[in-house]
């Protein structure tokens, strides 16, 4: 079968030209913010001259022009009298700055004019300019820029027309001298500008390449780089502060992580150690009673890694999670309750209104890690105290024991990964060292607290934004 013969395509030539002027456009125009700064200012400072020139030129040219047609009415006006009054010579004097009079009667002939008009017919308009009534002056010998004023006054011998011509050559001349010097002036001061731009931009853009320069120089393992911050107080050294803000802080992510990865590994082989030693000695010894032990042993190491690797991953996902997961206005009071039942040696108080905005599964295991930590060092009995301050707009939760109190210095130490204090530190108690810290993660994740307060045993206090008040709250 023959192939069908494909209909041609419709050219795309325009695209093209159209892609291909677009890209000349882009390189034609200047990448550098010095560049595009400075043309810039100087078009800026161009426009507004341009438009102020033009208003100084206008201004100046209809100033003299208005004082050409004064005195050339006044000069019309004199003649006028002269004529009503029947003295009016044949030949008429000029004034400074008036070329020609010519005074013709009803008929049109000519009855008195200047000496430069002597003998001339009477002037007929040739046509009309800015609303006026043109003339052709040829007569004259000289072309060159007049007004033309036209009186008509009676006689004793009939009505006349007086047509005085003014020259505009003064109003010219002053107007092509202004424009040649605006034009001068503002060509130095439009250099000038981009000359004080281009070197204000560049002084101010050095330390911005000083810091840009630094910033590609500092790699993974060159956190404690910074830099360098300018004397004044701009914006650019408010970027150079920032930018060392979060070199601090991604030093200190660093130096957290490599710690966090020390101490993971750290207590990941230690457990592991201890397990492979007793899966040894229980394949190894004869006795079943010792294999059993040995095995029980192995069991409860097994549930410890177990918990440490869910604990890991809670503080990774922590780490990533930012504000995203499931939001909803919870009651603390509640959570709180739940939390707690079934739990000895537990005593619970709350106030009604305790509501904030959060992922209940999360607060629910903020609630969990605190209440273990506590019954692990109290001696007789745990407390938790749910309140509310509405001055503030928060809820308060206290998680305290009668156990030993917490030192000042330690305080802060308790919520960093892996820690245990020396009074904690057997295995035995259950801990991984990772409670303390996802449960500050938890509150600072809903916009809260976590703080070790003082008084007689150990309290935990979370502070967290009443439903409503805090950054996440809904909209509306």
């Amino acid at each position: 079968m023959a192939e069908r013969p494909r209909a041609p395509r419709a050219p795309r030539a325009p695209r093209t030209l159209r892609a291909r002027a677009a890209a000349a456009v882009r390189r034609l125009a200047p990448r550098s913010v010095r560049t595009r700064t400075t043309i810039a200012a100087c078009l800026s400072v161009a426009a507004v001259l341009l438009i102020a020139s033009a208003a100084v030129v206008l201004l100046l040219r209809v100033n003299l022009v208005r004082t050409v047609e004064a005195g050339a009415r006044e000069q019309a006006l004199a003649v006028a009298g002269l004529a009503a009054d029947g003295h009016l010579p044949g030949q008429l004097p000029l004034d400074h700055g008036t070329d020609f009079i010519q005074v013709t009667d009803a008929d049109g002939k000519v009855v008195a004019a200047s000496q430069n008009l002597a003998g001339h017919p009477a002037l007929a308009p040739s046509g009309t300019s800015e609303g006026r009534s043109t003339f052709d002056l040829g007569a004259l010998g000289d072309e060159h820029h007049q007004r033309v004023t036209t009186v008509t006054t009676g006689t004793p011998g009939g009505p006349v027309t007086i047509r005085v011509g003014a020259s505009l050559h003064t109003a010219d001349t002053a107007e092509d001298l202004t424009t040649a010097a605006l034009a001068a002036l503002s060509a130095v001061l439009v250099g000038t500008v981009g000359a004080v731009t281009w070197r204000a931009t560049g002084r101010a853009l050095r330390p911005v390449e000083a810091i840009r320069s630094e910033v590609a120089g500092i790699g993974d393992r060159d956190l404690d780089r910074r830099v360098p911050e300018p004397g004044s107080d701009d914006e650019i050294a408010r970027l150079a502060h920032t930018m060392n803000a979060m070199l601090d802080r991604l030093e200190a992510a660093g130096v957290r992580q490599r710690r966090f990865i020390a101490d993971a590994s750290h207590e990941l082989r230690s457990p592991l150690a201890v397990l492979r030693t007793q899966l040894e000695v229980a394949h190894s010894h004869p006795d079943p009673a010792v294999r059993a032990e040995m095995v029980a042993g192995a069991l409860q190491d097994s549930d410890r890694l177990q918990s440490l690797a869910a604990d890991l991953l809670l503080l990774a996902r922590l780490d990533a999670a930012g504000h995203d997961g499931p939001r909803e206005v919870l009651d603390l009071a509640e959570l709180a309750r739940t939390a707690t039942a079934g739990r000895p040696r537990v005593e619970v108080r709350t106030e009604d209104g305790a509501r904030v905005l959060g992922n209940r599964l999360w607060l629910g295991r903020l609630l969990t890690n605190l209440l273990d930590n506590a019954q692990r060092h109290a001696r007789t009995g745990v407390t938790v105290l749910v309140t509310t301050d509405p001055a503030a707009g928060t809820v308060v939760l206290d998680v305290g024991n009668d156990g030993p109190p917490i030192a000042p210095a330690d305080r802060e130490k308790v919520f960093e990964r892996f820690t245990r204090l020396d009074d904690a530190r057997s295995r035995d108690d259950g801990g991984t060292g990772l409670g303390l810290p996802i449960a500050r993660d938890i509150a600072t994740l809903h916009g809260g607290t976590l703080t070790v307060t003082d008084g007689p045993g150990t309290t935990f206090r979370t502070t967290l934004p009443a439903a409503g008040e805090g950054p996440d709250r809904p909209a509306g």
